[in-house]
C-alpha cells in the first residue's frame, strides 16, 4: 500500500504554479517629467532571480523526498543469504551450508531471537531468485511465520549455559537443605551463601519467627506462612502460593522441604519457570513455503533512513534561504 503514495507526485506542480503567479510588489514614484509622456496602463513584469530558481528547486525536491519517504521504496539488492545465529557451531554451519549448495552465499550473523523477524522485515530487499537459509538455535516463535519467499530453517539446539543461583538458608535443618541443593544436576547450580549478599536471589526461611525487616531478597521460600503476613492474601498456583511484599516475592508450598533430589529439582524448575518464564524451545528444522502474506509496514532498509535525513536537510536549507531572501 505504501507504493500508492507515488500517485501524489503531481503535487510537485504546486510550487511551480505558485512561483509563476507570484508578483514582486514595487512602490511607484511619480516623476515631474512624466506629464509629457503618453499615458499607458501599468504592467507588472516578473523578474526571475537566482534565489527564485533555487527556492523552486528546493521546494520541489522537498515534496519529492517526502513522497518517496511515504512510499518507502526498496530496491532488491540482496542475493543468496545464509543467516547464522550467534553461538552456532562452526563445523555444523559449514556442513549445512555445503549441503544446501550455498557456499558462495552471503553470510549474515544475527541474534537467534531476531533471525526470523529480521527476514520478515527485510524480505523486500532480496532479489526474486534469492535463496534464504537460517541456521542456529532459533527459538520457536509464538505463531508460525509467513514469508513471501521460500525460507529454509535448519536448527541445532545448544546446551543450556551453566547458571549459578545464590541461596541463603535460615533453618534449623540447614544441612538437609544443603544436601538437596548439592544433589541437583544439569545447568543449574546452587551456591549456598553463608549470609545474604547482593548476589543472593533466594532466601530459604525455615524458621517460625518472622525475618527482620532489613533483610531483603528478590525471592523467598518459607515453610511457615504465619511468618509472612502478606501470604494471607496470596495467589495460588497448584500446591504453591506466592505474594509480593516489602521484602520481595514470597513463595510457600506444602512440598517444602523436598523429600529427595528429584523433588528438589522439580521444585526448582517450577519456581524458575513461574518467576523467570519458561526457557525458549528450539524450533524444529523446516522449510517455509512462499505465501501471499502482506508486506511488512515497517521500514525495510537504510534508504528510508537516508530519505528522512535528506528531508530534514532540505527543509532546513529551504527555511534559511527563504528568510535570507526576504531581507
Amino acid at each position: 500500500m505504501n507504493s500508492l503514495w507515488w500517485f501524489a507526485l503531481p503535487v510537485l506542480l504546486l510550487p511551480i504554479l505558485w512561483h509563476r503567479k507570484k508578483r514582486v510588489q514595487a512602490q511607484a514614484e511619480p516623476l515631474a517629467s512624466a506629464r509629457f509622456l503618453p499615458r499607458t496602463e501599468p504592467r507588472q513584469m516578473r523578474v526571475w532571480r537566482w534565489s527564485d530558481m533555487l527556492l523552486l528547486l528546493l521546494r520541489c525536491l522537498l515534496l519529492a523526498c517526502a513522497i518517496a519517504w511515504l512510499a518507502d521504496p526498496v530496491f532488491p539488492w540482496r542475493g543468496d543469504t545464509v543467516v547464522v545465529a550467534g553461538g552456532t557451531d562452526a563445523q555444523w554451519t559449514e556442513r549445512e551450508i555445503k549441503a544446501a549448495g550455498l557456499g558462495e552465499a552471503d553470510r549474515l550473523p544475527l541474534k537467534a531471537s531476531e533471525a526470523l523477524a529480521w527476514i520478515g522485515a527485510h524480505e523486500r530487499e532480496f532479489k526474486p531468485e534469492a535463496r534464504l537459509l537460517v541456521l542456529g538455535d532459533i527459538p520457536m516463535p509464538a505463531t508460525l511465520p509467513q514469508f513471501r519467499r521460500p525460507v529454509l530453517l535448519r536448527t541445532l539446539a545448544t546446551p543450556a549455559p551453566r547458571v549459578d543461583a545464590h541461596v541463603a538458608i535460615f533453618s534449623t535443618r540447614a544441612p538437609q537443605w544443603r544436601r538437596l541443593f548439592a544433589a541437583l544436576g544439569g545447568p543449574l547450580r546452587v551456591v549456598v551463601d553463608e549470609r545474604p549478599n547482593p548476589k543472593t536471589e533466594l532466601i530459604v526461611w525455615d524458621l517460625p519467627d518472622a525475618p527482620p525487616a532489613t533483610l531483603r531478597a528478590p525471592l523467598w521460600w518459607t515453610t511457615d506462612t504465619a511468618a509472612f503476613t502478606e501470604l494471607a492474601q496470596s495467589k495460588a498456583l497448584g500446591t504453591m502460593r506466592y505474594a509480593d511484599g516489602p521484602r520481595g516475592r514470597v513463595w510457600a508450598s506444602t512440598a517444602w522441604p523436598p523429600r529427595d533430589a528429584a523433588a528438589a529439582r522439580a521444585l526448582l524448575d517450577t519456581w524458575r519457570e513461574l518467576h523467570y518464564g519458561p526457557l525458549p524451545y528450539t524450533a524444529p528444522s523446516q522449510a517455509f513455503a512462499a505465501t501471499h502474506a502482506a508486506a511488512r509496514s515497517q521500514a525495510s532498509g537504510a534508504l528510508r533512513e537516508f530519505l528522512m535525513w535528506a528531508l530534514a536537510a532540505l527543509f532546513a536549507i529551504e527555511r534559511i534561504l527563504t528568510h535570507a531572501r526576504r531581507r
